[in-house]
């Protein structure tokens, strides 16, 4: 947020949902051509479900209001109560989606080893893909999810091979796959190819309008129509079936052709890296982030994290902790470089006075 006195200048890190709605957006969302979605008579909300099946090279897309619920409606879609879904111990899913595959669905999560690189140990995998479906002691797994970039592994992007590799195993055992690619745009960016390759091995894909994209609501489902049926029917089930819903579709179609913008914020997010790195008490890992994520320790001899994101705050730089005693920083369209500089002055300011 660039303010003139930096005094009063506020640097928004804690995560990319802070994005606000650009003037082109609310413009946008102004002249929307309207309709009753739940009847399927919103154009705006089509246009936008059609554009986001097109990036993803998939059949068709669902417009929800959260990436939770997306991810929940597809796993109650693919899986039948009393099935498992198998989802990395780090995911979003498992960690931050308050159970609902188990609350709602009555889905059961395995959850299986992530490792550093944010990747799934797959001989993990393939070992509950053998449940014996002959015995009836066991949940049967119905579905595999995966996580692209993987946010609690460091915003790490999982390599075209791996889900490939994941993916292959799945279905040998007649398996579906999920990919919560809640930042798949930055995933792509970073791997250097397209949303839709990433997105080919996943028979229903989530990502988010609200993240870095800086829409103000909303998460695309897209696979294939008879998923996207069932996911329709569970967005309704779950109260998230929206009236003249285009108001927020508008902004998302807007996002959608801005993606290219998400190079800054990986440029930013390089450039905090590596100011952090250089300051003594503080180590980034990954040392060089690879989407809009950085993740940092304070060295605890020197500061608690508690005492660090109190005094950062009071001096309008904001962060998160985010497990494992690590402080999340992302970068979105609200940073720009010198808030960057700004970060970095606040820093080594907190820690040269505590030292």
């Amino acid at each position: 947020m660039n303010l003139s006195d930096p005094r009063r200048r506020v640097v928004e890190l804690r995560s990319d949902t802070f994005t606000l709605p650009t003037p082109r957006m609310l413009d946008a969302m102004v002249r929307a051509d309207l309709g009753d979605d739940v009847y399927g008579e919103d154009p705006t909300v089509a246009r936008l479900e059609t554009r986001s099946a097109e990036l993803l090279g998939k059949e068709a897309g669902c417009f929800l209001p959260s990436g939770t619920m997306a991810n929940l409606s597809a796993i109650m879609t693919h899986c039948a109560r009393g099935s498992k879904v198998i989802v990395g111990e780090e995911s979003d899913i498992y960690v931050y989606e308050a159970g609902g595959a188990g609350v709602c669905g009555g889905v059961v999560y395995h959850p299986v080893p992530n490792r550093p690189d944010g990747t799934m140990d797959l001989g993990a995998v393939e070992e509950v893909l053998r449940s014996d479906p002959d015995d009836p002691q066991f949940a049967l797994p119905a579905l595999l999810c995966l996580e692209n970039p993987q946010n609690r592994c460091g915003g790490r992007v999982l390599p075209p091979s791996h889900l490939a590799e994941a993916a292959s195993l799945a279905r040998e055992h007649g398996v579906a796959v999920h990919l919560d690619g809640a930042r798949i745009f930055n995933a792509a960016l970073a791997a250097g190819t397209t949303a839709a390759e990433l997105a080919a091995v996943a028979d229903s894909v989530q990502f988010c309008l609200s993240k870095g994209l800086a829409a103000p609501v909303g998460s695309m489902l897209v696979g294939d129509r008879a998923v996207v049926s069932g996911v329709r029917r569970v967005r309704k089930m779950l109260g998230g079936g929206m009236r003249q819903a285009g108001v927020l579709a508008a902004a998302g179609l807007v996002a959608l052709d801005e993606v290219d913008r998400l190079a800054d914020d990986h440029h930013n997010a390089r450039r905090l890296a590596e100011g952090l790195a250089e300051i003594p008490g503080i180590s980034v890992a990954p040392e060089k982030p690879e989407t809009n994520m950085v993740y940092i320790r304070v060295a605890q001899e020197l500061m608690g994290n508690e005492a660090f994101l109190s005094a950062a705050a009071a001096r309008g730089v904001r962060m998160a902790e985010l497990g494992h005693g690590r402080i999340r920083l992302v970068t979105h369209r609200g940073v720009d470089d010198q808030d960057v500089d700004h970060v970095l002055e606040v820093v080594r300011a907190i820690l040269d006075e505590d030292r």
